[in-house]
C-alpha cells in the first residue's frame, strides 16, 4: 500500500480533511462530541501570523488525506527544546500497511531537522494497538506520570490573580 501513498508536509488547503480526520480519532477514542476545534481556528493557528503547529499527512492516488501526524514545538525546563506529536492517526481502512510507521518517521525526521531532544505524545491506557505500535518501535510508555487538564469552561471559572493578569498581558510584538 505504501507505494501508492504521497506523504508531505501538510498545507492549509488541507485542514477541512484534516479535521474530519481529528473527528474520525475522536469517534474511536469514544469522544465525537469533544472535538470543538474549528476550520477557522486551524487556519489561524497553522496559517496565520505566528502558526504554532505544523503537521504531515499522507495522501492517496484520489488525493484524499489518509492519514496525519499533527505536533508542535514544546519546551522541557530540564530538557530543552522538544517536539510534541498531539495526534497520529491513519484512517481505518488504510491500517496496518506501515503508514503509522512513516507518519512517525517524518515526525522523528522534524524533530532531528528542528533541534529537539525529545519527543513526547500520549497514548490513552486502553488503546493497546496504539501501545503496542509505540513499544514496538522502542518508546517508552510512562505510567508515573498523570496528566492535568483545564478545559475551556474551568479556564473562564479560574480566579486569576489581577497581577498575574497584567503579567501575562501581550507585549508589542512578542509571540511565543
Amino acid at each position: 500500500m505504501e507505494n501508492n501513498i504521497m506523504l508531505r508536509r501538510g498545507v492549509e488547503a488541507d485542514l477541512p480533511q484534516v479535521l474530519g480526520l481529528i473527528q474520525e480519532l475522536a469517534e474511536y477514542e469514544k469522544a465525537p462530541e469533544a472535538v470543538t476545534n474549528t476550520l477557522a481556528a486551524m487556519q489561524r493557528d497553522g496559517f496565520g501570523p505566528a502558526p504554532i503547529f505544523g503537521f504531515f499527512v499522507l495522501e492517496n492516488e484520489a488525493a484524499e488525506i489518509i492519514g496525519l501526524a499533527l505536533f508542535y514545538t514544546a519546551y522541557s525546563t530540564w530538557k530543552g527544546r522538544m517536539l510534541y506529536l498531539e495526534d497520529l492517526v491513519v484512517t481505518e481502512a488504510a491500517r496496518r500497511g506501515g503508514l503509522g510507521r512513516l507518519l512517525f518517521d517524518a515526525v522523528v525526521a522534524e524533530a532531528r531537522a528542528t533541534g529537539a531532544v525529545r519527543l513526547k505524545w500520549q497514548v490513552l491506557n486502553w488503546n493497546e494497538p496504539a501501545i503496542g505500535f509505540y513499544k514496538k518501535l522502542g518508546a517508552t510508555i510512562e505510567d508515573e506520570w498523570l496528566n492535568g487538564n483545564l478545559d475551556e469552561a474551568q479556564l473562564g471559572r479560574y480566579a486569576v490573580a489581577p497581577r498575574a493578569t497584567a503579567a501575562a498581558a501581550p507585549v508589542t510584538g512578542r509571540s511565543l
